[in-house]
């Protein structure tokens, strides 16, 4: 049976609820699965509240050993192969850590990675799953072959000091357990060949008001993104 590679870039607030459902997807399919979990974090006392892979004892460690052993711990029957790695993604790592995935999920609160990680899995024909949370704000965009990227809605990164950051507006970390489950069932869609909305609409969900809607994204022709790009300037993207 061929092992499935997931590739998890962030082992945050929403990289921890992914992560675990996927596991436990695959304990629960009997499917076998490749989790590489890439974040070159450390585990600190603010991250246990809505960080869920992690305990007190955590603390001082890497996030990605810390996640493998309570992932272990959690679901030690599954037929799952850990890949930990300490490492930032940015232009120098990415196509290395992206090397035979199958699907990449990003959980990371950096504007500059999320477009990087788009940029470098649509060249590299990789489906993207992307979540983000910000206050009681989640959202969820798949990218897939065929489909828009995340350049075709919001066409780049946000000035600096435009938009508040995570560590500034805060947030809900129930709404995070939510967005990061979701992930995981975009990502197992993906993975077993199965349609999903996400591909052309992004899922916006409101905590505060409990509701959920569609917002949908057509592809931009110009979209630099989504242009082949084998022998492009990584600097076109910015």
């Amino acid at each position: 049976m061929k092992r499935s590679r997931a590739v998890v870039l962030g082992l945050g607030g929403l990289g921890c609820p992914a992560s675990l459902a996927l596991v436990e997807e695959a304990q629960a399919a009997r499917s076998s699965l490749e989790l590489v979990l890439v974040d070159d974090d450390r585990v600190e006392r603010s991250n246990l509240a809505r960080q869920t892979l992690y305990a007190e004892s955590d603390v001082g460690y890497f996030k990605v050993e810390a996640a493998v052993r309570s992932l272990r711990a959690r679901v030690p029957g599954a037929d799952v192969q850990f890949v930990p790695i300490a490492k930032r993604f940015e232009e120098s790592t990415a196509d290395e850590l992206l090397a035979g995935a199958d699907v990449l999920l990003d959980g990371t609160d950096s504007f500059e990675t999320r477009f990087l990680a788009n940029d470098r899995a649509r060249r590299a024909r990789i489906p993207l799953v992307h979540g983000a949370v910000l206050g009681w704000t989640g959202q969820l965009l798949s990218i897939v072959d065929g489909g828009p990227c995340l350049r075709c809605l919001f066409e780049a990164p946000p000035p600096p000091g435009s938009v508040p950051a995570c560590s500034e507006a805060g947030v809900a970390g129930p709404l995070c357990a939510w967005v990061g489950a979701a992930m995981a069932v975009e990502a197992t869609k993906i993975l077993s060949g199965k349609q999903s909305i996400a591909s052309t609409e992004m899922i916006r969900w409101d905590g505060l008001a409990g509701r959920a809607r569609k917002i949908r994204v057509p592809r931009d022709p110009g979209c630099p993104g989504c242009k082949p790009t084998e022998n492009a300037d990584p600097a076109t993207y910015r």
